[in-house]
């Protein structure tokens, strides 16, 4: 089965390499896309110093979107969704994460925070389907409308098709992975509005799905 990784990524010059050097180094995985979703900094640059294709639109177009134009430009019969900002990822979270759908023990593969940090752990316990760590057969992508049009709340679109269709899906624990949060990357302020909009757009997409 053919595996592709799709990394969207915002202005996440500083934290794509490393995810990008883990997944180079994973086998199952044929294929890297990183789609720069209207970055402003140097996410493009650094992702071309590793083996990967990049996108790079000329204007931010959201999550959904940008996870989208990466499906849409590599045919896969699985594919691999990471946040571009994890801190801690290691290989065997990759392949936990792919094994369930590869195996075809399950039609998306949900990956979730454990012994990371409390503020990153805790949001997942409360709300597994925020997680953007997901392995996903194609058949599924391709039976949901509007998923460019989601923004943000593209995990709880895939969570919900998932629900009302009943497809199998499974939690996989990633113990000591997690990722930075909006208001360490622009400060408390601008972080804060950041996280309101980005919440916005998630109770927006319930209404798209």
């Amino acid at each position: 089965m053919k595996v592709v990784a799709i990394i969207p990524a915002y202005n996440e010059a500083e934290r794509i390499g490393g995810v990008l050097e883990v997944l180079q180094r994973v086998s199952e995985i044929n294929e890297i896309v990183v789609v720069s979703d209207g970055s402003e900094d140097n996410t493009v640059e650094v992702a071309l110093r590793y083996k990967v294709t990049v996108i790079a639109l000329p204007q931010n177009i959201g999550k959904g979107g940008a996870m989208k134009i990466g499906c849409d430009y590599s045919a896969a019969d699985v594919y691999l969704f990471l946040d571009a900002d994890l801190i801690g990822l290691q290989a065997e979270h990759v392949t936990a994460l792919l094994t369930p759908v590869l195996m075809d023990q399950a039609d998306m593969a949900i990956g979730i925070f454990g012994n990371g940090r409390i503020a990153t752990d805790f949001a997942q316990k409360v709300a597994p389907f925020l997680s953007g760590q997901r392995a996903v057969k194609r058949q599924v992508l391709n039976s949901i409308d509007q998923l460019d049009a989601t923004r943000y709340g593209v995990e709880v679109v895939l969570t919900k098709y998932a629900e009302d269709s009943g497809i199998r899906v499974t939690e996989v624990p990633l113990p000591d992975l997690t990722h930075v949060m909006k208001e360490e990357k622009l400060g408390f302020v601008r972080g804060f509005y950041a996280r309101l909009k980005m919440y916005w757009e998630i109770v927006k997409s319930v209404k798209i799905s």
